[in-house]
């Protein structure tokens, strides 16, 4: 009777240092990162899918400018082959190349969006100013989910390395850094959409 009236005073103590060594908490700081992951990828998703019509809406007025609206094409369909699951966040090169394409989608936006200024209807055309405008807003979605990812690898990563959260995420789950994104030069800034005001 003793032994079991030990067991039931230390197993409340056991209990508490366990949940103190970032059993509950790992899992829970992981998902938040897989979450916030998911709405960066939603927002790629979203101006992947606008990108079409903006390429199709320019088509009509633009014909002569093939090369930029197969740069775009291409962008888009080069990032869209570049698949990145929650569990590649951990690998900082897969990572790097699912940014660098994104990155080069986001350059080849910005030419097909300056064609406004060569082609005058272009700025009365209703279609491609508010695909312009999503695509403009997707923009900042993006820049928006990359710094809340950012933010909750960081906290994921800090709750991982230090003490007592470390013991459980390297005994328990082998809990390996996330990557972050980094900005590429000259990505600060979404790309600026000139909808045509002086002209």
């Amino acid at each position: 009777m003793t032994a079991l009236r030990r067991f039931g005073l230390l197993a409340p103590l056991a209990a508490l240092s366990l949940s103190g060594c970032g059993l509950n908490s790992i899992p829970t700081a992981e998902e938040n990162v897989n979450a916030k992951w998911g709405q960066v990828q939603s927002e790629y998703q979203r101006r992947s899918d606008l990108i079409p019509n903006l390429v199709s809406t320019v088509k009509g007025y633009a014909k002569q400018e093939s090369t930029v609206l197969i740069e775009v094409t291409q962008a888009r369909a080069a990032a869209g082959s570049i698949k990145l699951s929650a569990d590649d966040l951990s690998d900082p090169a897969k990572v790097k190349a699912f940014n660098d394409a994104q990155n080069r989608v986001s350059a080849a936006i910005i030419p097909l969006q300056r064609l406004q200024e060569a082609y005058p209807d272009l700025k009365s055309n209703a279609n491609f100013l508010t695909l312009q405008s999503q695509i403009e807003g997707t923009e900042n979605s993006i820049l928006v989910s990359r710094k809340d990812y950012n933010e909750a690898v960081q906290a994921y990563n800090t709750r991982i390395r230090t003490f007592p959260d470390a013991i459980g995420a390297k005994i328990f789950y082998g809990a390996k850094p996330k990557s972050m994104f980094e900005a590429s030069s000259g990505s600060q800034a979404a790309p600026k959409v000139d909808f045509g005001n002086n002209g």
